[in-house]
């Protein structure tokens, strides 16, 4: 493997930035670390550089133990959320940097920058400065400043989030198509759930400095490990029911106890593809009105209301939402295809309920 923490904490005084964190990488794995704002994601992405001492625990790179190695003699690259280029700098001899301190002859910079400034498609610009550039150029800048010296570990902290939208969507697809072509074990830091499930292998979640789930961007969506998770990543429907006579029910919606004793409360949560819907407000069980409509381009985010007024979150691609003629205001009738029994906030998720079963109980079979 490539990168190994084994039960790494930091403090920062009184604060515990990281607890007891334990994940690996392995070798040529594009891994995202993503959560919200003070999880403990960059602190973990600057003890790896060597640029934050871990205050407890152990971290290995190629199975050497680097607690105490000093970040020149970790062999990483790093890439700064601001590009940290050299102003006063030309692209060549920034890029050219590392090799010139690493004591490289002139002829091996001279090639390795020539190679880098085709593969980052950069050609015609080495001449050029860093604010004579666009914002994606110089993060390709950046990005071949720190591979320049052939680091065994590229790590991204936020690559993207200096740039526009439409940039940073091209970026991202540049990345993967770099990374399949340099295998070189990445790992990047984002507050992006959608850019951590387009760009990565794997997803390591953190929250509050500690890891709540790692997983392929798959098994973090589809079967998160607890509330958290299911929150953070995508949207989450979360109703909490009440058993009452064998059912768990909210105002006109009811689902089995699932063995929670009468009277107490059970908390499912859904994903809004799990909502299907229908314009005939007999074929479903049950009944809203159609509140607002979201267009979001391919996708419509839909928001019914039920009688009682309970809000279900919904999206639907855009060819079906044309086929039921649908437009806000109108009745329509929904199920809810499967969904996740939830324990309390930030426990475990208990389990899935089988879609056959969901399918039958929401046509009142």
């Amino acid at each position: 493997m490539s990168i190994e923490l084994r039960q790494i904490s930091k403090q920062f005084g009184e604060v515990r930035a990281v607890e007891g964190v334990s994940f690996t990488v392995q070798e040529g794995e594009l891994v995202a670390l993503l959560g919200p704002s003070g999880g403990g994601k960059t602190t973990v992405l600057r003890m790896i550089a060597g640029l934050e001492t871990p205050t407890g625990g152990d971290l290995f790179i190629r199975g050497q133990r680097v607690n105490d190695v000093s970040v020149q003699e970790r062999n990483i690259g790093f890439v700064f959320q601001g590009y940290a280029l050299f102003k006063t700098m030309s692209v060549r001899q920034n890029i050219e940097f590392g090799l010139k301190i690493k004591k490289w002859k002139r002829a091996d910079i001279d090639a390795r920058v020539a190679e880098l400034l085709k593969l980052f498609g950069l050609e015609g610009l080495g001449a050029r400065y860093p604010h004579q550039l666009s914002g994606g150029q110089r993060q390709r800048v950046a990005i071949a400043r720190a591979l320049a010296p052939k680091p065994s570990v590229l790590l991204l902290d936020e690559p993207f989030g200096a740039v526009d939208a439409k940039i940073r969507q091209d970026l991202r697809e540049w990345l993967v198509r770099l990374h399949h072509e340099l295998n070189v074990t990445t790992i990047f830091v984002t507050h992006d759930q959608e850019e951590a499930l387009e760009v990565s292998n794997r997803i390591v979640i953190f929250s509050r400095g500690r890891l709540e789930q790692i997983g392929t961007p798959r098994e973090v969506y589809e079967k998160p490990a607890n509330e958290f998770v299911a929150r953070f990543i995508g949207v989450l429907n979360v109703l909490e029911l009440k058993v009452q006579n064998g059912q768990a029910r909210l105002a006109e919606l009811s689902f089995p106890s699932h063995g929670v004793p009468e009277g107490n409360t059970l908390r499912i949560g859904f994903r809004p593809y799990a909502v299907q819907i229908s314009a005939q407000t007999g074929e479903y069980r049950y009944r809203a009105t159609l509140k607002h409509i979201f267009f979001l381009g391919v996708l419509l985010r839909l928001e019914l209301e039920t009688p009682s007024g309970l809000t279900i979150r919904t999206r639907i691609i855009k060819e079906e939402f044309n086929r039921l003629g649908i437009a806000e205001g109108a009745e329509v009738s929904f199920q809810i295809r499967e969904y996740r029994v939830l324990s309390r906030e930030g426990d475990a998720l208990s389990h899935e309920v089988p879609v056959a079963q969901l399918v039958s109980l929401a046509e009142g079979i």
